[in-house]
């Protein structure tokens, strides 16, 4: 009976009945002590009857929808289209699993509001509370938060996201009231980890080059550590010069001509250096024709362009295409 299984055997049977690709796929995005647990749970796992297989499913898939309605617009939307799909009674149950293990992150509101209304919201704030809220939001979207505040103020709150680990549910729920007058966390009384190094790391990949440049140019003079410390943890243009050939050659099948082109206008020799190594010579002299007859380029043009090859390098690395090395304890053993 489903009743009878724990969540983890719940977890094992899932991902055995999705097979191994998209199992795959599902680890890649788990902590490693998450993994061996379910690599635990999984290899436990004997015969699964087919109707058992079903239900592990159709709870899996209940979940998924009402995950994707709270998000859309909260507990009460949630609840009211899940009752007319389940019924009041499976519904209530299936929320209420839910809401003992699903953690609806703080700010709820911010997350949906657009970035440029939120930044009016925000921007004004010290820089502690902007660092939290940021903290709290996706990526891409603390990221272009963060790209239009003042560069002070951006390096401010790097800094603080980078140096924050467990914050309060009482302050957390103070700084949600005085912005929004609005809570949107579940009334959660654990305290709750947000921020640190990897949280800044993710919004700074998902900046504009130019916002990211800046902000570790500035920071660093302040906290030189600090900065070593997200750098090594973030791949940036500079850093093609610790690629291997192997890795340099898959990288420019991917990338546009034009785009390296004008990436190459700014870069440094080192990095000009192993590019123009790595590709024929044919490639080269048209390259370097292109450059001498391109003419003056825009700061702008050349760090998006950057930003390009950097977006390709990093997909190529989430496909295991390419390995990024940070260091002896990423060394390669052949």
């Amino acid at each position: 009976m489903l009743e009878d299984l724990t969540g983890k055997e719940k977890a094992a049977i899932l991902l055995i009945a999705l097979g191994k690709e998209y199992s795959s796929k599902i680890f890649k995005h788990l902590r490693d002590d998450e993994i061996e647990q379910l690599t635990l749970d999984i290899t436990n796992v004997r015969r699964v009857d087919a109707d058992t297989k079903d239900q592990v499913f159709d709870e899996f898939y209940e979940h998924c929808l009402a995950q994707n309605y709270i998000s859309e617009g909260g507990i009460d939307y949630a609840r009211a289209v899940l009752e007319k799909a389940l019924g009041p009674e499976r519904a209530l149950a299936l929320l209420g699993r839910l809401t003992s293990s699903l953690q609806v992150r703080p700010f709820d509101f911010a997350r949906k509001a657009d970035p440029n209304h939120l930044l009016n919201f925000v921007q004004n704030e010290h820089s502690q509370i902007i660092a939290l809220v940021l903290s709290y939001l996706e990526p891409a979207m603390a990221a272009a938060i963060l790209s239009k505040l003042e560069l002070d103020k951006q390096t401010e709150v790097v800094a603080r996201i980078a140096m924050m680990d467990r914050t309060s549910p009482e302050y957390v729920h103070e700084i949600e009231r005085v912005l929004d007058k609005k809570l949107s966390s579940l009334g959660l009384e654990d305290y709750t980890t947000v921020g640190g190094i990897q949280s800044i790391v993710d919004i700074l990949n998902a900046a504009d080059r130019g916002t990211e440049r800046r902000v570790l140019e500035t920071m660093e003079l302040k906290n030189g550590e600090l900065v070593d410390e997200i750098r090594r943890k973030m791949f940036v243009f500079e850093d093609i010069v610790k690629l291997d050939r192997r890795a340099i050659q898959r990288i420019l099948k991917e990338v546009e001509n034009a785009d390296l082109t004008v990436a190459l206008k700014n870069a440094t020799p080192d990095v000009s250096k192993i590019i123009f190594e790595n590709m024929s010579k044919r490639l080269q002299d048209m390259i370097r024709e292109d450059m001498e007859f391109m003419g003056p380029v825009r700061v702008r043009d050349v760090e998006e362009a950057q930003q390009k090859l950097v977006n390709i390098i990093r997909k190529l690395q989430d496909a295991g295409e390419i390995i990024i090395s940070r260091g002896s304890e990423d060394e390669i053993i052949a």
